[in-house]
């Protein structure tokens, strides 16, 4: 048996010129597609804190780039009775918060929320150091039932824990009686 001799030009390249370009557009535009989001998730990954407690924070629960301050965090909680100070004429206050388990100082230089006061919850933004919360920022609640749904949660479970009454419970209870 002889091998047939091949006809010329049968392995040319089956795509014609328009069917090339257009698929080197649509490679180009899937290219582009996934840098963008990669960009997007790289800066949202960056601006993302997540919140956490005292007793996370300083049990470890929270993580080792949250203790070491390499993270940024939101930590919420109760600012503890008797802990605000400022020195006269100073814009560096110091306070500690609370979960109910344990209290976390906290340091910020700035001008603090009208209703910022201790015994009412915060939420501050900011990073660790030298086992300090050093906070960037600070978010007082309006009023004494209302607490934000994060810290309202972890907060929850402390009470819990600890049988500690809340205004909100003593509200609910005096409506069913």
């Amino acid at each position: 048996m002889h091998a047939r001799p091949m006809k010329p030009g049968l392995f040319k390249n089956p795509m014609n010129p328009a069917r090339k370009r257009r698929l080197w557009l649509i490679l180009a535009l899937v290219a582009a597609a996934a840098i963008a989001t990669a960009l997007v998730a790289l800066a949202l990954q960056r601006n993302v804190a997540y919140l956490y407690t005292p007793n996370e924070v300083l049990g470890g629960k929270a993580g080792a780039a949250v203790s070491s301050g390499e993270a940024r965090f939101r930590l919420g909680g109760m600012v503890a009775a008797d802990s605000f100070q400022r020195a006269d004429g100073s814009m560096e206050a110091h306070f500690r918060v609370t979960d109910g388990d344990a209290e976390l100082p906290v340091v910020y230089t700035g001008i603090l929320p009208d209703l910022f006061r201790e015994k009412q919850a915060v939420i501050a933004t900011g990073r660790m150091r030298d086992g300090t919360f050093v906070a960037e920022q600070v978010l007082a609640k309006h009023d004494e039932t209302y607490v934000p749904k994060e810290v309202a949660d972890k907060m929850g479970l402390a009470h819990q824990k600890h049988d500690v009454r809340t205004p909100a419970d003593a509200a609910n209870e005096g409506k069913r009686n």
